[in-house]
This record gives C-alpha cells, structure tokens and sequence, in this order.
C-alpha cells in the first residue's frame, strides 16, 4: 500500500509518507466570509473532503483543520451600515456551512476563524522582524521578499518576473512585491476591525493568517496543506515564504484542486457566470450534486453544465436500483456476506485520488450484480452489493446511506401512488386474462419511462436508467 500525491511545488507525484504514520494532518484554505458560497467552493472543498475520507481508511486518522477568514479587505467592502462586517462574515459562514453539510462534506477537526487568532500572528510577525525578513513602515508590516532566496519556489518563479503585490497600500515598500503582513488602520475602516500591536494599530493581511493559524492547530511542520488552484500564488506562495523564513517546516506536500469553469470560461463575478451554491442545491439533489463535482480528477478543470447533473443523477439512480432490487431479491442475511474492497478500487485512489477510476469499478460491479440477480447466482450478486456499498460509503456517496435517504417529496409520494394503481390496475387484467389491457397499462408506464419487475411476490417499478 502506497499512496501517491502530486506535489505542486515538487510538480510530479510523490509517495506520501506523514510524519506519523497514525495520524495525518492537514490544513486546507477555507472561504473568505464576503459573500455566499458558489460551485467553485463545493468543489474544493469536496475534493478535500474525498482525499480526507481516503487518508482515513488508509491511515486511521486525519487532523482536519480549515479556516474561516472573517476579516479581510473583501469582508470590509461588503458590510453595510445595518449589517457591520463582524455580522456578516458570521451569516455567510453559516451559508457555507449548510451548502458544504449538505453534499455531505465531513466538518473540520478544527475550524478557526482568523479573528481567534490575532495574537498568534503578530508573535509571527514579530518573529519575521528579528530574522531580518519583514519591516514596519508607516503602521504597515511587509514581508521582504528579496531577504529570502526561496521565494518563488512554490511555483516555480523568480522575483524580478512577479507582477507588484496588490494586497495593501504600498506607502512605505520597499520593493513593490513586498506583501503585507500587518495593515495600519486607514480612515474610514471601522473602529472594531482594528487591533492594537507593536507596530500601530491595525488587523492583519490575508498570507499571515493561514501561517499562523495553521502552526497554531497543526504545529510548526505538518503533512499537507490543500487550496485551489488559483491559490498557489500569490497566497500559498506568500505563506510558505513567511512560514520557513520563521524557521518552521511548514507543509511537507502541497496539494491544489482544479478550477470549475462554465462554458470552458473560468467561473468569475466579472463574467456574469458565477454559479451560486444555493441556486444548485435549491435544483438538484445533494447527492447528485455530490456525484457531479467529484467524477473529474480533483486537479482537472470542471465544466459545470446541466449535463454533468443529469449524467451524475443517471449513474445513482442506476446504483440506488441494483442496490434496492439486490436487498429485495437476496433477503437481510445477504448484507452478513463478506466481500473484500476490489484491489483495484484502492489501488485507483492511492494513485493520486483517481476517483473516477474508482466509480468506474463501482459501475462494473453494478453490472455483474445485475447479471449474477437475473442469472439466480445468489452468492456472486450479495457480494457485488456488498461492495458497492463499501466503495461507494468510503466516497460518501452511497444512496442508501441513511444520511441521503431523507423522506420522499409529495411528487414522490404522488407518483409511486399512481404507479401502484396502475400496477393494480395491470394485475387485475392478468388475472381477468385481458392481455391486451395489461399490455397497455405496461407500454403506458415504459412510455413514461418507468420499468416494472415482476417477482413471485410482487411487482415492483423503478425509473429506466437509459
């Protein structure tokens, strides 16, 4: 067994190996608390969430940090006058909570938020300035990005091709790349978004608060740190930097989601294509949702279209059917069938969480399930229920968990209500030996796209996954 990771900065992958071999630890970035979730933040955290669940099964524990920044430029911009910025950071986490519990993505261990750990930042600032790596100017901290040969090593950049970091006003820069570490107050910000230190009062910028809160949970060296794509720089860069110039190991792997694009455009406000969260989840299945964000790699683009929700909707309807045909054919006992994982089932998901590969073996195991029920080999198909249940709960996406079996809708409701009458309706026709009604009622029902399965005991339906 050997789990292998791609490794941003190392650029190939590279068998994870954690620094105990109990317990893996973990930071990923979580949201900035501005605004409501949208797709692009399901996905990322979704792919985390899988990578966590694996590591679990491989390892036995996962010390699972993600963070909330609930102070920040964006966080500031947002707040109203009846809605103070501390106020609305607190309800959009709360949105991203419900939309991240809602595709069933495991909480955190531990989920600071960055206004818990002030003081942690500034010993990390202050430790900066004694290396002779960051300078106060003007109430501004900044990190020198030129006193630290390893700038730029996380993505592979040298210093002089960066463009200026934008994160603060640069009074008092002495290299237009220099990146903040801590803000002096400026006119017009609130009076409680600001905080005192040794350097004026002020709050912190966006890199130091990850550093810190990571070292806080984690320690000053940890297994892995996760964020999107469009994190590596200037974000992870800057927190490598001012995290290994303090002299901490910091994150041993660095691992990065792909981008989620609608129309092959990247998801962006200034597009007019942001996809929002709650739109999603008000439209579709959880577990739908669940299934669309996690069939691609986790590191390729996702293209975000009707299509992969109806795709995703098709693949569980045809698991939730084999499942649910398997328990009634083979009985409760059947469930007491030992059936090992497929060797290739981990064998995909240790070779960088190759999650598509996985759900293609649970697939083949659907089909071989459904044609050892239909051939009577009773032995062969428990077996194939057993383990679509196991790779498909490791995935968190077993229809049968009883997490996604919530009661039906009232169209639900409705619908098996007049298929059953139909149903009634086609069995009193049989036993009259009126063949041509029963035939009609069938061909009305498969018109509709309902499949009936007669068995000794009775007639049961499904929707036709085809």
């Amino acid at each position: 067994m050997t789990v292998r990771l791609y490794d941003t900065q190392a650029q190939t992958l590279r068998d994870f190996v954690p620094l105990d071999p109990d317990e893996v630890t973990m930071y990923v970035c979580g949201p900035t608390v501005q605004s409501g979730p949208g797709i692009h933040h399901l996905r990322a955290a979704l792919a985390f969430d899988l990578l966590r669940r694996w590591l679990v099964h491989r390892f036995g524990r996962v010390v699972f940090v993600r963070n909330v920044t609930d102070i920040d430029d964006k966080v500031l911009a947002n707040a109203t006058e009846r809605e103070p910025w501390w106020a609305l950071a607190y309800r959009m986490e709360r949105e991203f909570s419900h939309a991240y519990s809602a595709i069933g993505i495991l909480p955190p261990t531990y989920e600071p938020r960055a206004t818990g750990s002030i003081p942690q930042m500034q010993e990390l600032i202050a430790r900066l300035i004694e290396r002779g790596h960051a300078y106060a100017a003007a109430g501004d901290v900044y990190f020198d990005v030129r006193s630290w040969s390893e700038y730029g090593a996380l993505t592979h950049q040298s210093v002089d091709a960066m463009e200026p970091a934008g994160d603060a006003d640069p009074r008092g820069k002495r290299d237009p790349r220099d990146f903040a570490l801590w803000k002096g107050v400026k006119a017009g910000e609130p009076e409680d978004a600001t905080w005192s230190s040794p350097w004026g009062a002020g709050r912190p910028g966006w890199h130091i608060e990850c550093s810190a809160m990571a070292r806080r949970y984690l320690g000053a060296q940890f297994d892995i740190h996760g964020g999107g794509l469009d994190l590596r720089f200037p974000h992870h860069e800057n927190e490598r930097a001012q995290s290994t110039a303090a002299g901490d190991g910091f994150a041993r792997y660095w691992v990065h989601n792909g981008l989620v694009t609608v129309g092959d455009q990247k998801m962006s406000k200034s597009l007019g294509n942001f996809v929002l969260a709650h739109d999603v989840l008000a439209e579709r299945d959880p577990l739908v949702v669940r299934y669309a964000l996690a069939a691609a790699h986790y590191r390729s683009s996702l293209d975000v279209s009707a299509s992969s929700f109806d795709e995703a909707e098709a693949a569980l309807d045809r698991i939730r059917t084999f499942q649910r045909r398997a328990a009634r054919v083979l009985g409760e006992k059947s469930w007491l069938t030992v059936a090992d994982l497929p060797d290739a089932f981990g064998a995909a998901l240790d070779d960088d969480l190759g999650v598509p590969q996985a759900l293609a073996l649970v697939h083949e195991q659907v089909r071989a399930g459904n044609a050892a029920l239909d051939a009577g080999d009773r032995d062969t198909a428990a077996r194939a229920a057993v383990r679509v249940g196991r790779m498909t709960g490791i995935l968190g996406l077993n229809p049968e968990d009883p997490f996604w079996r919530a009661p039906g809708t009232r169209a639900e409701t409705a619908l098996d209500a007049l298929v059953q009458t139909m149903i009634a309706q086609r069995a009193q026709a049989r036993a009259e030996r009126d063949w041509a009604t029963a035939d009609r009622v069938r061909d009305a029902l498969a018109a509709a796209g309902i499949v009936l399965e007669d068995t000794p005991d009775a007639t049961h339906w499904s929707l036709d996954d085809g």
